[in-house]
């Protein structure tokens, strides 16, 4: 499985970190984010992830940022993208079995490495469970595609 990865210059530590912890385990990586602790804009390691899962050019993507919610959000524009800002294991795995995100974000400032580690692999080794939760995921890919929800206007 290929994983894309993007951050922010707050997430240089925790990135390399999830990268090592990833290739361990067999993984190919992908980097979209910066290397270096100088100021660089969350929105375009974001961008660079959401693209590259909605190009399927890597299987699913991790976005790190301070708090996770800014580089998700930028993520989130890119059509196709299901990016879930998670602080915890549980919500990790529910939003992989549930809403079928393709890309699990967190912060740096708010998770340490070994936490980071166990939301990752909760993420990861979580498959989509379909049946009643697919009628919803549609719903969100038609607001996605019409800026409509059929019976909600």
């Amino acid at each position: 499985m290929k994983i894309g990865i993007g951050n922010d210059h707050t997430a240089v530590d925790l990135k390399n970190e999830i990268i090592k912890h990833l290739e361990e385990k067999g993984y190919e990586v992908i980097n979209y984010g910066t290397d270096s602790t100088e100021r660089f804009d969350y929105p375009v390691a974001g961008y660079k992830v959401g693209k590259a899962v909605a190009n399927k050019n890597v299987d699913l993507g991790i976005t790190i940022c301070g708090t996770g919610i800014g580089i998700s959000l930028a993520a989130n524009k890119v059509k196709g993208v299901r990016a879930a800002v998670v602080s915890e294991p549980y919500s990790a795995k529910l939003t992989r079995q549930h809403n079928n995100a393709n890309i699990i974000s967190f912060g740096s400032r708010v998770v340490g490495s070994e936490l980071a580690k166990m939301i990752v692999d909760e993420f990861l080794n979580a498959e989509f469970e379909g049946g009643r939760h697919q009628r919803r995921v549609d719903m969100i890919t038609e607001i996605e595609e019409t800026n409509k929800l059929e019976g909600a206007d």
